[in-house]
């Protein structure tokens, strides 16, 4: 298996540090609105990592962080007129929610930043006893030219780093690009005691506190949206190596960035979107393809038709299960062999080069084409070997790109329940040889894009 590292700037042969385990660490959201689609993004190609991983056999250790302390949320909580905590909680619950309706597994632990003080205030003093950080009125900063290993993630030197940087202008820092550790409370705002005082913490220690609880000084991956790697990467890299002396993460994972119709996402511009209003218009299983289609590294541009194509495929794809399901009720015990596990060895094949859903994607429609042409044979495929090629589908599309997960969290259970329910009343209607009303149900099915099949085995369904 072959990772792009960005730390390297090279793919890297995978090796976890223990043998059939891996600890993988994600940046979750700031908890001060619903999350965009930009972030599901992120989230749904960890979504998509972490399966395949699991999938290969590997027990996952996957932490997804909350930031419920952050100057965005309060000043939310300002606006609002209420504490910082409840924009927090009301946005936890929200983000939960639409994770869970774009088919996101629940991370192993989801820590909250507030709920780890403890850690973040114990690594703070190690650094500031190691001369690391410094401590003015109240306020820690970590001194990055203390630190040698600065900007290897980012690839820039400190000078490139400073101009073209958009960091935090404050002159009680010995350099403009020292960051914060510690910040001294204010009036309105939530705090914690402190050895430095009342305050609260700095963005980047907090997942540097959390990881290091939850998967240990050293971890395996680290992943996140592009956007992160400078500064919030950068500097989780530096604080955390300068306090523990040994390597942060072995394997940085960026997901690109997305546009809205070739233009960068912005509420000014009127193009900003969150999953939430996404998902009122689009299935989850849509999403997810339409993510899968595009490898993870590069920039995604979002639009209408795009989705639209990837709703279709989708629905391909459940049509395919829903149709193996069906025909192994009937299905011969001796027939033909569909070779699936050649489809198998290229799927395994594509996601091992660096995770690449495109060509994973693109191998399930050839298998979903090459199925549907043996199911037509007249040599009909033997049950055995229909199970196989459906537990092979079930693992994959299912398993690793999670889009029969993430239908089900919608309401096409219940389509389909009564879609079978029109055709047993249709099945009724044709042995009281009413085949004028039996025909009526199948054109007026094919209207709304649902084909049936009748075939000695029985009828079948799938949607257009």
């Amino acid at each position: 298996m072959q990772i792009y590292n960005t730390l390297t700037r090279k793919k890297e042969e995978f090796r976890p540090i223990t043998g059939g385990e891996v600890k993988f660490y994600v940046c979750g959201p700031t908890v001060y609105d619903y999350f965009h689609i930009g972030n599901g993004r992120s989230f749904i190609n960890a979504d998509f990592i972490r399966r395949y991983l699991e999938y290969r056999g590997y027990k996952v250790t996957f932490i997804m962080n909350v930031t419920d302390v952050d100057d965005k949320i309060i000043k939310k909580a300002n606006a609002e007129g209420v504490e910082s905590a409840v924009i927090a909680a009301k946005y936890t619950q929200a983000f939960f929610e639409d994770l869970a309706k774009l088919g996101v597994k629940p991370a192993t632990v989801h820590p909250k930043a507030t709920e780890h003080m403890k850690e973040i205030i114990d690594i703070i003093k190690r650094l500031e006893e190691k001369g690391v950080a410094y401590n003015v009125k109240g306020d820690v900063f970590y001194d990055i030219s203390r630190f040698n290993g600065y900007g290897k993630l980012s690839g820039k030197n400190i000078d490139e780093l400073e101009a073209g940087s958009r960091v935090e202008v404050n002159e009680i820092k010995k350099h403009p690009l020292d960051f914060s550790l510690w910040k001294s409370a204010k009036p309105g705002e939530p705090f914690w005691e402190s050895p430095w005082g009342n305050g609260r913490p700095g963005w980047h220690i907090e997942c540097s506190a959390m990881s290091s609880k939850h998967l240990g000084e050293t971890f395996d991956i680290h992943a996140g949206g592009s956007d992160l790697i400078f500064p919030h990467h950068e500097n989780e890299i530096a604080q955390s190596e300068a306090c523990f002396g040994k390597t942060f993460a072995n394997y940085w994972i960026h997901f690109g960035f997305l546009n809205i119709d070739n233009t960068k996402m912005s509420k000014s511009l009127g193009n900003f979107f969150t999953v939430r209003e996404i998902l009122e218009k689009y299935p989850a299983a849509a999403i997810r393809l339409f993510f899968a289609q595009t490898h993870f590294s590069v920039q995604l541009n979002f639009t209408q038709e795009a989705l639209e194509a990837a709703a279709k495929g989708s629905e391909k794809m459940q049509n395919l299960k829903d149709s193996l399901a069906s025909y192994i009720q009937t299905a011969p015990e001796n027939g033909s062999v569909f070779p699936v596990d050649e489809y198998r060895a290229k799927f395994n094949e594509a996601m091992d080069d660096n995770f690449n859903t495109p060509n994973a994607v693109a191998l399930l429609f050839d298998f979903i084409r090459d199925v549907n042409r043996h199911l037509d044979k007249e040599e009909k495929l033997s049950k055995v070997s229909a199970a196989e090629v459906l537990k092979f589908f079930d693992e994959t599309a299912g398993g690793v790109l999670g889009l029969f997960a993430a239908r089900e969290t919608g309401n096409s259970g219940r389509e389909d329940d009564v879609i079978r329910l029109l055709l047993e009343i249709r099945s009724d209607l044709k042995k009281e040889k009413n085949y004028r009303l039996s025909d009526v149900i199948r054109d007026r099915l094919k209207e709304i894009g649902i084909e049936i099949r009748d075939s000695k085995e029985g009828t079948t369904f799938r949607k257009l």
